[in-house]
């Protein structure tokens, strides 16, 4: 009988048990995130149906695993169990031998096996964006003007809580470094100190938004917008209160988050179309729905033998081990927050109407965004062994990557059309103001432009990630958003307004799939040289 067994823990970090040392597996990076969103989204652990695919226990990708450079022997770790006792009753089975028979496999075969690995994945990245779209169709319902500070609002409490993501790619890291050791008590020790840091970071981010929250929202909408300030700071202030439990993204079952996008929609439709609440309804229905799946991942935890509730103060070396851990992923994902951030604010600048079009459609974009990441995860969990593995074979790699873009190019197409089609025809389901209807008409060519292609560019971007190409997803991350930005600007200040702004988005996102698509056909790629030395493993530095 076939068994997956969890730890809850963020999908970005698979917990694995040292095996199989003639099958070395390259431990993949987490996907670069590709939007704002609620932590919690990203959080829950990756439960696979035992019929996916035939003799794997569990298979959780975007991992880091604890790996020596040059080290000619690098294990899987295996998930855990309620204890360790039970690790060693069951046969280890490690993801490399399910990448080998997937890349064994026809193309059409193939394709119809990621679909079965990816579509779980699926429901745990829609959940947060899923609560922002619930957040701007409840409240566009009420009101233009407050639709228009969701978008301020939204960027500013979800993009500083975006940079402390770093904590769950720690967490799990440290995590599944001291279960492979067996030791319990090292596994309760990291989980101590990370919630302190966890609760620490959320406590300055409290203090940040009571005490500033609404100078840093002016200065976002500038001064032609200064009336959007007092209902955009309502909703950070009453929303950001639960970064207070930070480390809640670390462990989150995929209930937890199903449970919390049930509570928040039912909690905006009481509190903003029943009680008449607005904007501060939706962030009451948000922040109750987010204290209740943060309970629910520390009972998980607690379940499994461990007291999510003892905190200790980290070292030091500890702090510095944390902050190394995450470091590969802290520029992407800054580049990403920066122009998102810079993107909302020019939109803002333009007037509230326009604001709350933006706010309609960039949300809608963000949901369908994330169909595309459980490709990054696939590609992460299966590239390593045939770019790396001890059968290794670069032909299968680029079979298997060819799978992968063809999926991300049929969904990229089949969801931009439903989103225009959404736009298009329902948008009273987002707001009832036919002035921010007919802005929201103008951006429907490239909104579907740059959602189609988001898929296929994050297949790309997680096989360099799998093929540890960090350099180059670094400089390229970066060049993007520089370029982006100047576009952004360029096209604001020529007075194209949001449709401007949305094509510039469109050059981003078309700009990081030519970027990543050159760099896997060049010769010198991941997939065509034979040489590894330029792409060796670096250490994970541990606690």
């Amino acid at each position: 009988m076939l068994l997956c067994r969890t730890l809850a823990h963020s999908p970005s970090i698979p917990l694995l048990r040292r095996s199989r040392p003639s099958r070395p597996l390259s431990p993949p990076l987490p996907c670069p995130p590709n939007f704002f969103f609620k932590p919690q989204s990203a959080a829950a652990s990756l439960l696979l149906k035992p019929r996916s695919f035939p003799g794997i226990r569990c298979i959780s990708s975007h991992g880091h695993g604890t790996i020596e450079q040059g080290e000619p022997e690098t294990g899987a770790f295996e998930a855990g169990g309620d204890d360790f006792g039970s690790l060693e009753e069951e046969r280890p089975v490690v993801a490399a031998e399910a990448g080998e028979k997937l890349a064994e496999q026809g193309l059409w075969k193939q394709m119809t096996e990621i679909v079965k690995f990816a579509g779980p994945a699926t429901g745990l990245w829609i959940c947060g964006p899923l609560m922002s779209l619930i957040d701007t169709a409840v409240v566009g319902q009420g009101s233009s003007t407050e639709l228009a500070a969701l978008g301020p609002a939204t960027v500013l409490s979800d993009s500083i809580s975006y940079i402390f993501m770093f904590l769950s790619i720690a967490t799990s890291n440290m995590v599944a470094t001291s279960l492979a050791r067996q030791d319990k008590n090292e596994v309760q020790h990291q989980i101590s100190i990370l919630l302190f840091v966890g609760l620490t970071c959320g406590f300055f981010m409290l203090l940040f938004t009571k005490f500033f929250g609404s100078w840093a929202l002016t200065g976002f909408t500038g001064s032609k917008n200064v009336h959007l300030v007092p209902a955009a700071n309502t909703y950070v202030q009453v929303h950001f209160p639960v970064h207070f439990l930070g480390m809640k993204d670390s462990w989150g079952p995929l209930k937890a988050l199903a449970v919390a996008s049930a509570v928040n929609g039912i909690g905006d439709i009481i509190l903003c179309i029943f009680m008449d609440y607005g904007i501060a309804g939706a962030a009451w229905a948000t922040m109750v729905s987010q204290v209740i799946a943060a309970y629910m991942m520390i009972t998980s935890l607690n379940e499994k033998g461990y007291n999510a509730y003892a905190v200790s103060v980290p070292s030091i070396d500890e702090l510095m081990s944390i902050i190394g851990i995450a470091a590969p992923a802290f520029v992407t994902m800054m580049s990403k927050v920066a122009f998102f951030s810079l993107l909302t604010y020019v939109a803002t600048s333009t007037g509230t109407i326009t604001v709350a079009a933006h706010q309609v459609v960039v949300q809608l974009f963000f949901m369908g965004t994330v169909w595309g990441e459980p490709l990054c995860q696939t590609a992460q969990s299966f590239m390593p062994e045939l770019i790396y593995g001890a059968k290794r074979s670069l032909e299968k790699a680029g079979t298997l990557l060819k799978s992968l873009v063809i999926i991300g190019v049929i969904l990229g197409v089949i969801l931009g059309s439903i989103g225009t089609v959404v736009l298009q025809f329902f948008p009273s389901t987002f707001t009832s103001d036919h002035s921010v209807i007919r802005e929201v008409h103008k951006v429907l060519i490239p909104y579907f432009i740059a959602l189609s292609v988001t898929p296929p560019t994050l297949s790309l971007e997680g096989t360099l990630l799998a093929g540890r190409d960090l350099k180059f997803i670094s400089a390229s991350m970066s060049g993007c958003f520089v370029l982006g930005s100047i576009l952004l600007l360029l096209v604001s200040s020529k007075g194209f307004g949001l449709v401007g702004c949305w094509y510039a988005l469109s050059g981003f996102q078309w700009a990081r799939f030519l970027l990543a698509l050159q760099r896997l056909i060049s010769p010198n790629s991941i997939l065509n040289s034979e040489d590894l030395s330029r792409y060796k493993l670096e250490k994970l530095k541990t606690a």
